[in-house]
């Protein structure tokens, strides 16, 4: 009752509920992809890479006066940039994939340490994205998340069937004259774009368990993906905001709450599935 009444009387919880909303959508088509092409590992490299970019973004803004440099759009640049990189590395050199990925996965985190190092004055609430603050949201933040989303979606949805191939079948889509590494590129920057949306809400530490978890709950469900897609994201919907307000009432970090909540229902749902199906033998 307490989260309902804020809710009502305060824009930052509103803001906070909605930016769940928005980030779930991108959660549930986007991490359907991840999970399905099982590239979970580069989009950790990827999330990881934000940091420096948040770091990066802060030091130029504060330091060099460049107030375009705003973090969020450091996260978003720093994003697409560990996914080209990355994306390359995993077409070309196949055999340096996981080194580059761990490469890149602790640089981002220490270059992004140094610059915040390197700022002077610089605010502790940039450290909230490591482990995300939903509650902190702002309007205008609320306006970026919600253009990146829409992003998102166009692409996530509108080249489907060719990401479906990519994600199921390299060789056929190949047959048919597809360019699979072009779009394979185009897969990891929807990733990496996504990354910055749920960062917002969870962090860039947590923010893999729920690129991940809904739509594997949607899995136990569902075979097709775009029916993996649905259900995921209104897991995703239903988890983000049940999430924030158990923490609002019990004033705990929001992240966190949000991912035990979401990992205690997986654990619950495969749990059932495996004493349902041991029992129908």
């Amino acid at each position: 009752m307490e989260f309902l009444t804020a809710f009502t009387e305060s824009e930052l919880v509103r803001n906070g509920v909605i930016a769940c909303v928005l980030a779930s959508l991108a959660c549930g088509v986007v991490g359907s992809y991840v999970v399905a092409r099982r590239i979970t590992y580069i989009a950790g490299g990827i999330a990881h890479c934000v940091f420096g970019g948040l770091g990066a973004a802060c030091y130029l803004q504060k330091v060099h006066g460049l107030q375009w440099a705003e973090p969020f759009r450091g996260a978003v640049v720093a994003s697409l940039a560990a996914a080209i990189i990355i994306g390359w590395v995993s077409l070309k050199a196949k055999q340096w994939e996981d080194t580059i990925i761990g490469a890149m996965w602790a640089i981002g985190m220490a270059v992004g340490v140094l610059f915040i190092a390197a700022t002077p004055g610089y605010s502790q609430d940039l450290f909230s994205y490591l482990f995300g603050n939903v509650a902190m949201v702002s309007r205008h933040d609320l306006w970026l998340v919600a253009g990146l989303d829409l992003g998102v979606l166009i692409l996530g949805l509108g080249f489907y069937r060719r990401f479906l191939l990519v994600c199921f079948d390299e060789e056929f889509a190949i047959s048919r004259g597809l360019n699979v590494e072009a779009y394979y590129l185009l897969l990891l920057c929807l990733v990496a774009l996504t990354v910055v949306v749920l960062v917002s809400v969870v962090g860039i530490v947590l923010v893999i368990a729920l690129l991940t978890l809904p739509v594997a709950i949607g899995g136990v469900f569902a075979k097709k993906l775009w029916k993996v897609m649905l259900i995921g994201t209104i897991l995703s919907m239903l988890l983000t905001s049940s999430g924030f307000a158990i923490s609002y009432e019990l004033d705990i970090p929001s992240g966190a709450t949000i991912i035990v909540l979401t990992g205690a229902v997986y654990l619950a749902v495969i749990t059932t599935k495996a004493i349902v199906c041991r029992g129908n033998r």
